[in-house]
């Protein structure tokens, strides 16, 4: 038995002896680069990545595609509701419950007589982003 073992770590290390003889004549390998994670994995500084992370924790039970789904709200909120304290204040109810939501508190009084309207102009993109996400 203690033969076996011998004669196996003589096989062993006769055929790897000579393989690390050849990487030690090989020039060295350029070092790997580290593998860097984006800025927004770290920092959440892009604003829409951001939104979709939130809103999609609210949407994972609801709709097969969460993510496309909060990525249209988000869209359409952007490019439908002009005035930024709405808007901002709608994408805020969104995000934090995965529907369209505004808070009579998150805006100006002078700008709480449009939040209604605000709603009528989201109604139909909204409907189209919880349907239809993907087109």
């Amino acid at each position: 038995m203690m033969l076996r073992s011998v004669v196996f770590a003589s096989i062993v290390v006769a055929f790897c002896a000579p393989a690390h003889a050849e990487s030690n004549n090989r020039p060295p390998m350029p070092a790997q680069p580290k593998l860097q994670l984006h800025s927004w994995s770290l920092k959440p500084t892009d604003r829409r990545i951001e939104f979709i992370r939130a809103c999609t924790t609210h949407m994972s039970g609801r709709w097969a595609h969460p993510q496309q789904v909060c990525g249209c709200l988000h869209d359409h909120a952007v490019a439908v509701v002009e005035d930024a304290d709405l808007r901002e204040a709608l994408l805020r109810g969104i995000g934090e419950t995965g529907v369209p939501r505004i808070e009579v508190d998150w805006v100006p009084p002078s700008k709480q007589p449009l939040i209604a309207p605000t709603f009528t102009q989201i109604a139909r993109p909204t409907m189209q982003c919880m349907f239809d996400p993907l087109t």
